[in-house]
Formats: C-alpha cells, structure tokens, sequence
C-alpha cells in the first residue's frame, strides 16, 4: 500500500532505546518498579487516585468487573456496537452482556435505547443489570454522554467505562476515563498510546476497588501470597511500563496531530456522498468533547466496492466492525432481535476507517479525499456489503 492504514512508530528512539536497557539491567521483569512509576504517572495524568497494570485491556474489564462482585448471576448492560473485546471482558467474568443500540453520531451508547433497557431487564429473572459499560468508540464519548450518567445514577449502578480507544479525549475539559467507578484501558501497539506488545491498565478514584484488582491480577493473593480467592495472572510487564512511560510524555503532541488530520479530512470529504462517525463539530458538541481522534471512520451504503476502489488505488482501509455484537456466536442471546439494534445493525453494514495517525501527511489526507470523490457506485458489484 503506497498509503497504509498504520504506520507503527517503530524508528529508532533513543529514550524507548535507554528504557529498555534500564529494565533488561534491573533483572526485574514483571511488576516491579517501572510498572509502578507508570501507574502513578498514569493516574496523574487522568486526575484519579490509582491506576493498576495489567495484560490488556479486555483483563481490564474483567478485573473492574469481578473486583466489584460482578460475575455469574449478574448482568452488564453495554453497547450493540464495538470491539467484541468489549462483551468478552464481560463474559470472562463470568457475567452476560445485555445490549443497547447505539445513537448515529458517534455510534456510542443511545441513552433512549439504555432506558428501554433497564425499564424491560433491569430485574429480569435472567439476573439483575448490575452496571453499565459504555464504550468510547474511536475515542469519542457517547453523544448523551451525560444523560448516561445520569441513568446509572438513577438506578444505582456503577459506570465501568471502556476506554480503550480513548487515552487523553476529554468532555469538558476532563480526562475520558475518570467519570466511571473504574476505566479500562488498552496499550496495545496501535492504540494511541501503545507499548510494545500488550497491556492494559483499571483507573479509579476507589482505593478499595484498585487494591482489590491488585490482588486478582496477581492470582487472587494477598500480601502473604496466599491465595484469598481465585484470581488471574494477569500483570503488567516492566518492558511494557517502560516504554509507555517515555510515550506517555508525548501523548498530547501526537493526539493535536491527530486532530489536526482530522479537522483536514473533514474539510477535504465535505460534500463528498460519505458521512464521519464524530461528534457534531458545531457548538455546543465542538466546545464539550475533545476526541483524541483514535480513528477516523466514515459510513457509506457502498462499503465493499469503495474499500476496493481505495485498494486498488494503494490506500488501506480497515472495517471497525463489520457485525454488531448481539449477532455474534459467543454473545447472540437465545431469542436475538436485529429490530432491537437497528443502529448497530446499519454502521456495521457502513463503517470503514481511513489512514490515520501522527506519521500521517497533509498530502497523503488529501489523496485519499480525491480517491473517494473519484469513486462511482454505479458499476456492476458496487453494492453495500
């Protein structure tokens, strides 16, 4: 691909370069004190008291979940539409997602739909709704973001926020991630903030649910290193912690470059027959949320024939994703509905994601904006797929 989907910031670093070789000198290789370090620096970056390391992020989930006292018998209501990561750390803790359909603007959580919900299934005899995971899509908070909180105060149920596709986004000024009773967050390399392999980290202000984590991630041990419960082995690597330390510094800098790409495929795409997945970028959305523009995602009804067209001119584009949650084998409920998630259903018939990244040129932006201005649906095969 002459413009790829990703370019991995994979050149030579000498600070990467410096952590790595302080690590392999340390001997110490799995939760020792790099791990901490990037905890605290972590947590002080999203303005919450703890931040624990673990494998990844769907271990995040889980163990948010699980330190809660959410697992078999218990219910968690999410999103129709995500990574299936998102139901899998639900499931893994041994609960079952419940599924909402999603608003069209930014594909997150439909407060509507939430209401629906809990009205139907709140105190179902399948188990009670025992909180809520909503999901920053593509680094963007849900449209009724506020509303959401609202709801889960309403009925008493805590707000575990999947923020793995949303390091530094932030709605009214504060840090995505430190709304919720906990966060879960990913490093993998992609992510804007990636390591070198996995990774994953729980944020809360709740001294007794980090410690709690503590303990699951490290096989359900205390102090003593008896076993109080069963746990995971689920740990954050110094190798790991290492290298997000050095990125954690330059976050912000890649995110406005981001932005900045963002703001010129928009200007670039107007008026083109495609439609961005993003908050409205008119006030009162513009001057809330602050998007740490994770990817770049556009709907068509001619997803398959335009993702070809761009192939065929050497530009990569990705499907995030191509089938909404409740339809899929590992989480379908016993009687699924499509009616119920006809938003879910219709962005995965539609979504395709653009280049985008900090090694991304202005030029390489606009390229890709005249490849799709150039495409016609009209030939034979040119259907929505």
């Amino acid at each position: 691909m002459r413009i790829p989907f990703q370019r991995l910031d994979i050149a030579f670093d000498p600070e990467v370069a410096d952590a790595l070789q302080r690590v392999h000198q340390s001997g110490r290789f799995v939760l020792g004190p790099e791990v901490e370090a990037f905890e605290a620096e972590f947590a002080a970056a999203l303005g919450v008291r703890h931040a624990v390391g673990v494998a990844s992020g769907t271990d995040a989930i889980t163990l948010a979940l699980a330190a809660l006292g959410i697992g078999p018998g218990r219910r968690v209501l999410t999103t129709a539409f995500s990574a299936g990561y998102t139901a899998l750390g639900v499931v893994r803790a041994g609960a079952a997602p419940v599924f909402a359909d999603v608003e069209p603007g930014t594909l997150g959580l439909d407060p509507e739909s939430v209401e629906r919900v809990l009205a139907r299934e709140l105190h179902s005899d399948e188990g009670r709704i025992a909180a809520l995971l909503p999901v920053h899509l593509y680094g963007h908070p849900p449209a009724g973001w506020e509303r959401l909180l609202e709801l889960a105060a309403a009925h008493d149920l805590p707000v575990i926020e999947d923020a793995c596709q949303a390091h530094g986004a932030r709605f009214r000024g504060r840090p995505l991630g430190s709304f919720g009773r906990a966060a879960a967050f990913s490093f993998y390399p992609t992510k804007n903030l990636g390591g070198l392999g996995d990774g994953g980290a729980v944020a809360t202000d709740d001294p007794d649910l980090a410690e709690s984590v503590r303990s699951l991630r490290q096989g359900g041990e205390d102090t003593r290193r008896r076993h109080l419960r069963p746990g995971w082995s689920s740990r954050l690597d110094e190798i790991q912690a290492a290298v997000l330390r050095v990125r954690l510094r330059t976050l912000e800098e890649r995110n406005r470059r981001r932005r900045t790409l963002a703001d010129r495929y928009r200007t670039a795409l107007a008026g083109l027959p495609v439609r961005l997945v993003e908050p409205a970028p008119t006030p009162p959305a513009a001057l809330v949320t602050e998007s740490n523009r994770h990817l770049l995602v556009i709907r068509s009804p001619h997803r398959g024939a335009l993702r070809r067209h761009l192939a065929a001119a050497g530009i990569g584009a990705l499907v995030h994703y191509p089938e909404a949650l409740p339809a899929q084998p590992a989480f379908r409920p016993p009687e699924h509905r499509p009616d119920r998630f006809p938003e879910a259903e219709r962005a995965a018939a539609e979504v395709l994601s653009l280049p985008l990244h900090p090694r991304l040129r202005e030029s390489e932006v606009d390229e890709v904006a005249e490849t799709i201005a150039a495409f016609d649906p009209s030939p034979p095969g040119a259907v929505a797929e």
